[in-house]
């Protein structure tokens, strides 16, 4: 029996080379002998609000039993950490990874009021097994000072410290399929 892997998508266009699109087509390509990955698309990616983007959410992890593998890309991965934070979760989640994911107010840029997470989240979030968080050094769309102040508020998080300024990871990320593969 396959594993089930929920990955949400990042914010802006999703058509073919855009947005997360490569990356869900690197994943499909590297995982589909063992899991099955499903990748909703979110409503209005290019001009995002979290109650939609919630309720989409709810939607999708509500078809779901048992054990899974939740993926937050970009302003997905912020998502999936304020949605797990908030509300109550039947599922077991086996892992969660979080690739290149802002930080909703932590500095003048990005202070969306919707998508800022609690104080305390961290405390929030159901038990799992597994936390990896990635983001590349150099990045200019999402600075990694945001990949910081996550690893500060999720301690037991594993981090991966990318090389390079990849947001999109149009080429695909395979210390993510190691990763999901090592669980």
């Amino acid at each position: 029996m396959k594993k089930t892997v929920l990955f949400i998508h990042s914010a802006g266009p999703q058509g073919p080379n855009e947005g997360s699109s490569n990356l869900i087509a690197y994943l499909e390509k590297e995982l589909s002998d063992s899991y099955r990955l499903i990748t909703p698309e979110m409503p209005a990616p290019e001009e995002p609000k979290y109650d939609q983007w919630k309720h989409q959410l709810e939607k999708e992890i509500n078809k779901l039993h048992g054990e899974v593998i939740v993926i937050g890309h970009s302003l997905g991965g912020s998502v999936l950490l304020k949605y797990l934070s908030e509300q109550a979760c039947k599922l077991t989640i086996r892992g969660m990874f979080i690739l290149a994911s802002p930080y909703w107010g932590l500095d003048d840029e990005w202070q969306l009021n919707d998508f800022i997470l609690p104080h305390h989240f961290a405390e929030n979030l159901p038990p799992i097994a597994n936390v990896f968080l990635y983001h590349s050094r150099n990045e200019k769309i999402v600075p990694f000072i945001h990949h910081q102040a996550y690893a500060k508020k999720l301690p037991q998080a594993t981090l991966r410290q990318i090389e390079g300024d990849r947001h999109l990871f149009h080429d695909g990320l395979v210390e993510l399929v190691d990763d999901i593969k090592g669980l």
